[in-house]
């Protein structure tokens, strides 16, 4: 019997578990999961608990009732895996022989990785994250009693997690402070290292223009140096600084740590693949799917749901020894929380950039791109549902994974 053993149990790791378990001989084939415990969240909800939205009951379920009963979980922390022996080392000792490996281990925010971010006595008391399940619900309890003052965003290096979410926690917090009755209270400072507001020209001047309709401050090409706790204030390489009351930070991401041990990663800890077959570059029988590896697309659970559509069937067709003909594009979805009740949504992928349109049917919609409507939020929120119900099981979704071109307008040159 041959063994694929899949390392991490979370989004991208749960859809390529179910779903090859349906596609691969299971007299043939074992799979195996590798995880560190059984709590899997639902990440997209960490940015609506610091707002009450949702509470943290909301986002949590079973990792074990989420993978197919024929997938075996072993639980523990990954070591090392030797390529060339083709093992996976957990600390506990136990070793794990596999003849193709899934890296799907993600990313995690590393706020250790800048001077003074995770400073003992500030790191949630007057700095917090939102993309952890700790620093979320610590959050909540902070601007559940916080009388106001400078509340800094910031981003401390791409890539990261869903790129959008910063953007949609400055507009959230607007809407909550103004629905709280001290948004007058409240100076809000969105801190970046990119030049505008995102990534992409069209969907940045938009995204730039909110930020000045809510009056939250812009401040571009800020490349963190250090965080002065005791001063509370942020201080880029160029010698800016940027005063805070309450700082949010979204720390550099990095991939674990394990992958730089196994020498499989680069500096930091993605695994270099081919944008397109998601095959390593180095060895024909490891893959990194999800936010782990190096491929220049959103790490965002969008990615991976249209990644994998792509990805099980070069699986299949590189196992047979055939040529894999499977090509992802970077294909991107994502909502973006504008708060009052609406939401926007971009669709782009690794060569076009968001455009307005109507999305998913052409003309029709019913949700609109790249502007603010209450059914793009009814979205959002639906999509909670869908991730658990037909996401996780590995069941099929009415979009295609490649982007396509219709419904959107393209600007005149």
């Amino acid at each position: 019997m041959k063994n694929l053993v899949i390392l991490g149990g979370g989004t991208a790791g749960t859809m390529a578990a179910n779903k090859l378990r349906k596609k691969l001989d299971k007299v043939e084939w074992q799979i195996t999961v590798v995880d560190r415990h059984d709590k899997h969240d639902y990440q997209p909800g960490y940015l609506f608990i610091p707002f009450g939205t949702y509470k943290p009951t909301d986002i949590t379920k079973s990792r074990r009732k989420h993978i197919s009963d024929d997938v075996p979980i072993v639980y523990g922390d990954i070591d090392r895996v030797d390529a060339e022996a083709r093992t996976v080392s957990l600390t506990n000792g136990t070793v794990l022989p596999y003849d193709q490996l899934i890296i799907a281990t993600g990313v995690t925010p590393r706020p250790d990785q800048t001077p003074g971010l995770d400073d003992e006595k500030a790191w949630h008391s007057s700095i917090f994250d939102f993309y952890t399940y700790e620093g979320t619900t610590a959050l909540a309890k902070k601007l559940a009693s916080w009388k106001g003052g400078r509340l800094v965003i910031n981003i401390v290096d791409m890539p990261i997690k869903c790129p959008v979410a910063p953007l949609e926690f400055a507009f959230l917090a607007d809407a909550f402070f103004t629905e709280r009755g001290m948004r007058d209270r409240v100076e809000l400072v969105y801190v970046t290292p990119l030049p505008g507001a995102f990534t992409k020209p069209v969907a940045s001047e938009r995204f730039g223009g909110m930020l000045d309709e809510k009056k939250i401050s812009l401040e571009a090409d800020f490349m963190i140096e250090r965080v002065d706790p005791d001063e509370q204030k942020l201080v880029s390489y160029d010698e800016r600084e940027i005063d805070y009351d309450l700082l949010v930070t979204i720390p550099l991401n990095m991939g674990a740590d394990y992958v730089a041990r196994s020498g499989l990663g680069n500096e930091l800890n993605l695994v270099p693949v081919d944008k397109h077959t998601l095959l390593s570059r180095t060895y024909d029988n490891l893959w990194a799917i999800g936010d782990g590896n190096d491929i220049p697309a959103s790490k965002a659970g969008s990615v991976a749901h249209f990644e994998i559509d792509i990805f099980v069937d070069n699986f299949l067709e590189h196992i047979a020894g055939k040529p894999m003909t499977g090509s992802f594009d970077g294909h991107a979805n994502c909502f973006i929380e504008t708060g009052h009740g609406k939401a926007m949504l971009i669709d782009f992928n690794y060569d076009t950039e968001p455009l307005p349109g109507k999305f998913p049917v052409p003309g029709i919609g019913p949700m609109s791109l790249l502007k603010e409507t209450k059914i793009n939020h009814q979205g959002k929120l639906a999509f909670r549902w869908v991730y658990w119900n037909v996401l996780m099981p590995g069941r099929p979704m009415p979009l295609a994974a490649t982007m396509s071109m219709a419904g959107k307008e393209v600007p005149e040159p």
